[in-house]
């Protein structure tokens, strides 16, 4: 780990579901530090422009194990957390819950924030906001989360005349009835404009998705679930296939670090990432290969076995 890396965390502080970020830009909005946090898990409550340089800032996550997960990824990450090209540093907070938030602005832009009420997350799929708001022009990116407004979405248009055409014709509109499962009564959007301007999503997954670029890895691992399951000709339930491998380490008997894991997974080929973190009271790592095969490979050839002879951490 590099020097750089090191410096964006207190390991000797006790984990918080609060999150506490120093380092940010000037007036970093709430909206950049959700987009930053939402692949991880729900997204609370915010507090921004905190401190004499209004550089700092809170984020309150649902549970512990997403901001856990959060801080995991990026220590072991060889991309530090970035907001407008500035290295974040990340720290557990000593609040365990966050007051006060500050409310978002709604000054005309490309990107919009849509609240769907009536509807709980999962009701509502990415693929349903797409085909919805790309009705008014090309959809780039899409961003969803929970906070306690209810189920939102950040959505990312060309320029803000077509996303000002998508608010006008769908603000205090209803989704059609035949898009939502069964059990959803209604889902009415309440969108105002965001003041972000160009969303970063790192991977595509159910919670997030950059349509101008198909080359984005998958992950939908380090989210809260996992994308939708597909069903075989069979009729049984199939995973779906990804570059990246969620390895959960049982009977472990022996300390696992990122070396150990790289040791043991590079056999297979090129590990681009490792992220080791605690989840439901068992330790898992996610493994990013470069492509769908050399990580098939080495699912087939590790699920199962043991790391360390005697039969001590199963994978």
């Amino acid at each position: 780990m590099s020097a750089s890396t090191a410096q964006q965390f207190r390991y000797n502080q006790t984990p918080s579901k609060v999150l506490h970020f120093r380092n940010l830009p000037w007036e970093c909005t709430e909206d950049e530090l959700v987009q930053l946090c939402c692949p991880f898990g729900q997204v609370m409550n915010t507090k921004c422009n905190v401190g004499a340089n209004k550089n700092q800032a809170f984020v309150e996550f649902g549970d512990l194990n997403q901001a856990i997960s959060m801080v995991s990824y990026y220590a072991s990450s060889s991309e530090p957390a970035q907001v407008r090209g500035k290295t974040v540093y990340i720290q557990y907070s000593n609040r365990h819950e966050i007051v006060n938030n500050k409310a978002p602005g709604d000054v005309p832009g490309n990107v919009l924030l849509v609240t769907m009420e009536g509807v709980e997350a999962g009701d509502v799929t990415i693929d349903v906001i797409h085909l919805v708001f790309s009705a008014f022009g090309f959809v780039h990116k899409i961003a969803t989360f929970e906070k306690t407004a209810g189920f939102q979405a950040l959505i990312q248009f060309t320029d803000a005349e077509t996303a000002s055409l998508a608010r006008n014709a769908l603000d205090g509109r209803s989704i059609p009835s035949y898009l939502l499962p069964q059990h959803v009564g209604s889902c009415n959007l309440r969108i105002s404009y965001s003041a972000h301007r160009d969303l970063n999503i790192k991977f595509q997954s159910n919670r997030s998705r950059d349509y101008t670029n198909p080359m984005l890895p998958v992950n939908q691992t380090a989210i809260d679930g996992a994308l939708q399951p597909v069903v075989g000709p069979d009729g049984k339930r199939t995973e779906s296939e990804s570059n990246v491998l969620l390895a959960t380490i049982e009977n472990m008997q022996y300390a696992v670090t990122v070396e150990v894991l790289h040791t043991v997974f590079s056999a297979f080929g090129t590990v681009q990432k490792i992220a080791i973190f605690e989840k439901n009271g068992q330790t898992q790592a996610l493994i990013q290969y470069p492509d769908v095969t050399t990580a098939a490979a080495a699912k087939e050839a590790l699920e199962g076995h043991c790391i360390y002879d005697g039969g001590y951490c199963l994978q």
